[in-house]
């Protein structure tokens, strides 16, 4: 069989033709086409991963947040229960320390009551005892009593003749003027020379003397000068023992608030600063 080379050559020349067609207007733009795409989809998936890696990002620090928040909330709930319960102690015991201290000045306050309540009453007897003590020796006073008290009186001021330095003996010898002497009963004459007597005796003082009345000297008699005051007198004793007295509730009254009472010197119806 006999072969047409020139078939052959044209038909090979065709090929090529056909390829190098295809190539330059089928295959290359579809390689292209292919490409584009090839690229547009892998920038398409750099986006989205980079869109995913972002959404996660976002998600873990969202997490973040939300544990945070979380936290913080349980701190503050456990902050907020622990103000709340020492807030309650305190005002619980707030309370109890007004209930205490209220109830602590009630009893004081009743205490002070049962005190003043029981100090009037004792007062009151006292008061009532020495003022019968008082008017029952103001009505027994007769003249046999006046003339004893009258002797008495001068027997306290011949007293002061071994006193010289006494308060009372350098008033009564730098007395200038009259000298009162007051008596709870009109004083006789006799009784007048005989004080007057005794002044001049025991102090070498020419002074004068004038004589009151004064009931409520309660059967007694008082001599007063510069100041001092040298008296006998039923009234000074009962005064002394009223004295006394009161010294004595109010040392038992201390004693019962716990202090320590002070001491009163004992007085009596001698010489003192009028």
């Amino acid at each position: 069989m006999l072969i047409d080379w020139f078939t052959v050559g044209a038909q090979l020349l065709n090929f090529l033709i056909l390829v190098w067609l295809l190539k330059r207007f089928l295959y290359k733009p579809i390689i292209n086409a292919i490409d584009t795409r090839e690229a547009r989809i892998k920038k398409e998936r750099a986006d989205a991963d980079a869109i995913k890696t972002a959404a996660e990002t976002a998600r873990d620090a969202f997490q973040k947040k939300t544990d945070a928040f979380a936290q913080q909330h349980a701190a503050l709930m456990q902050t907020a229960r622990d103000e709340v319960a020492a807030e309650r102690t305190r005002l619980l015991s707030e309370a109890q320390g007004d209930a205490d201290a209220m109830a602590a000045k009630r009893a004081k306050a009743l205490l002070t009551e049962a005190r003043a309540l029981e100090k009037s009453i004792t007062d009151r007897a006292r008061d009532e005892v020495f003022a019968i003590a008082r008017k029952t020796l103001k009505d027994l006073a007769d003249v046999g009593l006046e003339d004893r008290m009258c002797d008495a009186f001068v027997d306290r001021i011949k007293a002061f003749r071994n006193q010289p330095d006494d308060t009372f003996s350098k008033a009564i010898q730098a007395a200038s003027d009259t000298i009162p002497v007051r008596s709870a009963f009109d004083l006789t004459k006799a009784q007048h020379a005989a004080i007057q007597s005794a002044l001049h005796t025991t102090f070498s003082t020419d002074a004068k003397l004038t004589f009151q009345t004064d009931p409520e000297l309660i059967g007694g008699i008082e001599l007063t000068v510069g100041g001092q005051k040298l008296a006998w007198s039923i009234s000074d004793y009962l005064a002394s023992l009223k004295t006394g007295v009161e010294a004595a509730l109010a040392a038992h009254e201390q004693a019962k608030t716990g202090l320590n009472p002070t001491p009163e010197a004992d007085k009596t119806p001698e010489t003192t600063s009028a």
